[in-house]
């Protein structure tokens, strides 16, 4: 991956982050781990079932903490 996408994604993430703060959800910090690792992914064209997403609605959960199998911290 280029450094200008890294660039981007960190750009997200701080903006994601801004927002949550914004309205006083919880805030996380930043996945330096995960942006680490992207440097050694080959360009992707990001598209993904979201199988979190489909955990959520086949368990009824209220959140998707609690069906991720890594959650952030972790990250």
């Amino acid at each position: 991956m280029c450094q200008e996408n890294l660039d981007e994604q960190s750009r997200r993430f701080a903006e994601a982050s801004e927002a949550r703060a914004a309205k006083h959800w919880a805030r996380y910090a930043m996945p330096e781990k995960f942006l680490q690792a992207l440097k050694n992914m080959p360009e992707a064209a990001g598209i993904a079932l979201g199988i979190d997403r489909l955990a959520m609605i086949l368990s009824d959960a209220a959140k998707i903490d609690d069906v991720v199998a890594f959650p952030p911290e972790w990250l």
